[in-house]
């Protein structure tokens, strides 16, 4: 049987936890904020995808043009400090979507649904691969 110890609270009231987190209330506000968006720009997608009527269609779907390919450009660069992974993620994710449209715009095949579409690809495309490299590296540190 094991003891488990309960530690009791320093005097001024600060504690150290081993993962890094802040104690007290909105310590869980980042992955919150994180869920919150991905939720909106899946919305926005399925909006612009189903070619609804919404008014929130527009500034939902421009959030999923800029965070999709922020996340997977974000994921693949993990060897970077956080400032410097956000601000090159989103200027990559706006340099995919102008590639994107300055394609769909040179073949005369552009539209909000195609956009979609082709933004969901090549994020997946850049997110797969970072993806399977970390796997790999995870299974080469367990054995």
């Amino acid at each position: 049987m094991r003891t488990i110890r309960i530690k009791a609270p320093s005097p001024d009231g600060a504690e150290a936890h081993a993962d890094g987190a802040r104690p007290g209330p909105g310590r869980g506000l980042p992955a919150l904020l994180a869920g919150a968006a991905t939720a909106v720009s899946a919305a926005g997608a399925l909006l612009a995808f189903t070619d609804s009527d919404s008014p929130l269609r527009a500034p939902c779907a421009l959030l999923f043009l800029l965070a999709a390919p922020a996340a997977a450009i974000a994921v693949a660069l993990r060897g970077l400090g956080p400032l410097g992974r956000a601000v090159t993620a989103l200027a990559g994710a706006v340099v995919a979507d102008m590639l994107i449209a300055q394609i769909m715009l040179a073949v005369h095949r552009w539209s909000i649904r195609g956009g979609v579409v082709a933004v969901t690809a090549l994020s997946l495309l850049i997110l797969l691969p970072a993806l399977h490299r970390t796997r790999i590296s995870e299974n080469r540190t367990q054995d």
